[in-house]
This record gives C-alpha cells, structure tokens and sequence, in this order.
C-alpha cells in the first residue's frame, strides 16, 4: 500500500471516528481500552467502566493521570453508534454494563431520561460548565461534556474555480447557482442527517420546513446513507473525495471538519481546503450520566468529575474533534485558526424532538427520499 494511500485511509478513518458522526459500518461493534497497571487493572472495584459509541478517544496520559489522582482504573466499553449504544444500555436498565454513560446528546435525550437510565449526580466543577449545555440543570441526571454544529461544508476549490460564492444559509441552498451541488445524509440513518433535518425545523418552522426540502430535492440534493459515504465519497472538498473523483462541493458535516483536513494532509496545508457555511448549522450537545444500579457508583462519580476537569477538556479537541464546555477551557491553535466559530446555530428543546422526531423524518422521508 502506498504511503498517499495510506495517509488518506488513515484521515477518513480518523475523520469519521473523530467527529461522532453515524456510519452504518460498526454498528453494534465493541472494543475496549484501559490505563493504569495490570495490578489495576484487575482490582474489581477500583475498575470503572465508561460506556460509550464507537467515537469515544482519550490520550493515554489523561487516563492515566485519572488513575492516578483517584486509584480507579478506566475501562471504556464501545457499542457502536449513539443510537445503539443507547438502545442497549435502556434494555439492560438497573443491571448496566458499565458505571457511565457517554455520547446520549440533545437529540436522543428525552428517551434517555424518560426511560430512568441514570441516577442523579451534580459533579464536582458543574458551576464552571456553560450554563446553556445545562439542559437537565434541576436535577442533574446527565452532565454536559462536549458540543459539536453540524454545518454544511464547502470545497473552496470548487467555488473559487468557478467564480461562485460559496452558501451560507440555509435559504441559499435552494437558489439556482447551486443545484446538484449538495449531499446530505439520511436522517433516518445518520445522526448528521437527523441534524440537518432539525436545523431546517428549527429555521422553517414545523409547517414551513417541509416546503423548505421540497425546493431542496427540486434543486437536485443528494442524499445517501450515512456521513462516511457522503464525506469519503462524494464530497469534493475531502481528502478522500478528491481520491474517490468525487463531484459534490457541498456537505452535511461538522464545523470541525476543516482542521481535520489540516491535521491530517502530508504535508500539512497553510490553509484549510474546506470552508463552513455557519448559517447552516444545528449545535449538538452530548452528555454522561451515572448508570442507575452501576457497580462502582463512587468510580462513576469520580469520572464524571474528571470529565468536566480543564484537563479532559483540554484533551478532547484533537482527539473527538468537539468542543469543550467547561469555562476556562482552551481550544488548540488547529481549531482556532482553521475551524469556524458558528454564533448562531439552530437549537430545538429535547423535549420536542422527543415528541416529534419520528413524525418529522417519516414526512422528511416520503418527500425527498420515496
């Protein structure tokens, strides 16, 4: 295998475990790591088990470093995407496979707090956490651990070629300059798929968005399974794109995504090749709950300390491609000079995509998809 080759697996793989996204490969697929001694390792009680989907990255030195300030050693439980990992933990509610919970984010929360997944637990430094992440504030079920915007991406390239400016808004996408340009993911696949779609409820309102994809699909959107196939395939703009002769210039994908394309190109460009249409984007939250009958409840506990600590939240910017939501906390000089700061993004209440999430991709699905 050649070293360009190579390089360009390795970005695509780490892009798609990097940015949480949903990919219908590795559904269900576990895997498990672990810090500390091998004396820790097998001490029982002082094992604590996080489980999470498939995107959950750490430095081993941080770990470590856990294991040293409090005597657990982590073991980290991985169960395929979100949805999944969540599925399974609700069907094994009150006898858990692990002590924490990670990846449950504002799109998926209702269900997870209506099924008493998790018992309450106001961690040590939640008084230092952005108080708009805060979405379970009264009684602290779930703590906030990082926000990611789902955002249309650009290929600079492209639009720099042909003398167009790239969109910004949602309300863009639908203009004549940029028919076929886009693809997007399934909503009823992909958690950015799902985002996307609920940022245009958010924007249009729930009798106007409908209208909305309907002047979409006439301007020729794209739309495939999952954000690998998307991104990797028929993203113009990506590293993998570009291999794969891609001839989409538009996205469904992360604000994050630039600096990945910086991070991992050999040589490294002085700027990033993609740029992100800020007007498009919906903000996600993920959260970490203490698992209602977890083993090692205090282990738990612990961890969910040290998951809002500056030093975990320091660490994973370059490691899960998210932001952090402990005040005082720094992004890397990657995020802040090739990421995009969305001031702005679309939010809807958890508790109204509860209510209406599966209304809203059946009528989302009989417009653009059937």
């Amino acid at each position: 295998m050649s070293t360009t080759r190579r390089t360009k697996q390795l970005a695509a793989t780490a892009v798609a475990a990097a940015l949480g996204v949903t990919t219908l490969a590795g559904c269900g697929s576990s895997d498990t790591s672990e810090s500390g001694s091998g004396s820790e390792k097998s001490s029982g009680s002082k094992t604590v088990t996080l489980v999470s989907h498939d995107s959950f990255n750490a430095s081993k030195d941080v770990l470590k470093e856990f294991t040293e300030q409090t005597g657990y050693t982590v073991k980290v439980l991985k169960s395929g995407d979100a949805g999944v990992a969540l599925n399974q933990e609700i069907l094994t509610k009150g006898s858990p496979r692990g002590d924490v919970f990670f990846g449950v984010d504002n799109t998926l929360l209702s269900r997870a707090l209506g099924s008493g997944l998790f018992t309450p637990y106001a961690a040590k430094g939640i008084d230092q956490v952005a108080s708009d992440t805060q979405l379970d504030a009264t009684e602290h079920r779930v703590t906030p651990i990082d926000t990611g915007d789902i955002c249309v991406n650009y290929d600079k390239k492209y639009f720099a070629d042909k003398k167009l400016a790239p969109p910004q808004s949602f309300e863009d996408l639908t203009k004549p300059a940029y028919k076929n340009l886009l693809v997007t993911e399934n909503a009823q696949t992909s958690s950015p798929g799902l985002g996307f779609l609920l940022g245009t409820v958010a924007t249009y309102g729930e009798k106007g968005y409908q209208d909305y994809w309907k002047k979409l699909k006439s301007n020729g959107v794209k739309v495939v399974d999952g954000w690998e196939q998307a991104y990797n395939e028929e993203f113009s703009g990506s590293a993998g794109g570009k291999n794969a002769k891609a001839d989409r210039p538009l996205v469904v994908s992360y604000a994050s995504s630039p600096p990945v394309e910086v991070l991992y190109a050999k040589p490294q460009p002085t700027a990033a090749p993609t740029g992100v249409a800020t007007g498009t984007c919906f903000r996600q939250i993920e959260f970490a709950g203490l698992l209602s009958g977890a083993k090692n409840e205090a282990g738990g506990k612990a961890l969910l300390d040290f998951l809002i600590s500056k030093r975990f939240q320091e660490d994973m910017p370059l490691n899960m491609f998210v932001n952090p939501v402990t005040k005082g906390a720094k992004l890397p000089e990657l995020f802040t000079k090739f990421g995009a700061t969305v001031d702005r993004p679309t939010t809807v209440a958890p508790d109204k995509i509860s209510k209406n999430r599966e209304q809203w991709v059946q009528s989302w699905s009989s417009l653009v998809v059937k």
